[in-house]
């Protein structure tokens, strides 16, 4: 599992077949929402970059609760589309000081979509 990378083409797959407690290993951070953006899982990863307790993100609506600077047509509008997987350099600025990183938007088959994050 570890030699599992950000930039992985099958890991959607392994997203899509692993829990929470699995994404806590992985060295980036990893959002799962469903369609409507509401925060099913939140890894540790996540939790150190944006500054934000899985406690706090699991149920609430990442693009306008958890994440706001991230509701725009850069991220949030890209999981309008019916398939995603793209990566893009993003600055989070939310509740942390402004962080550079890399994001990969990913939408699944499943009802499921993720935000995956890593530093820059």
């Amino acid at each position: 599992m570890m030699s599992l990378t950000f930039n992985d083409p099958s890991l959607l797959q392994w997203l899509d077949t692993h829990s929470e407690s699995d994404y806590d290993k992985l060295p980036f951070g990893v959002v799962k929402m469903d369609y409507e953006g509401v925060v099913a899982a939140y890894s540790r990863g996540q939790s150190k970059i944006s500054g934000v307790t899985k406690e706090n993100a699991k149920g609430k609506n990442f693009f306008t609760q958890i994440a706001p600077c991230t509701n725009n047509f850069m991220v949030a509008e890209r999981y309008k589309d019916i398939t995603l997987d793209e990566t893009l350099p993003y600055m989070f600025t939310y509740i942390t000081k402004p962080t550079p990183v890399t994001l990969r938007l990913i939408k699944g088959g499943n009802g499921s979509q993720y935000l995956l994050a890593k530093n820059a």
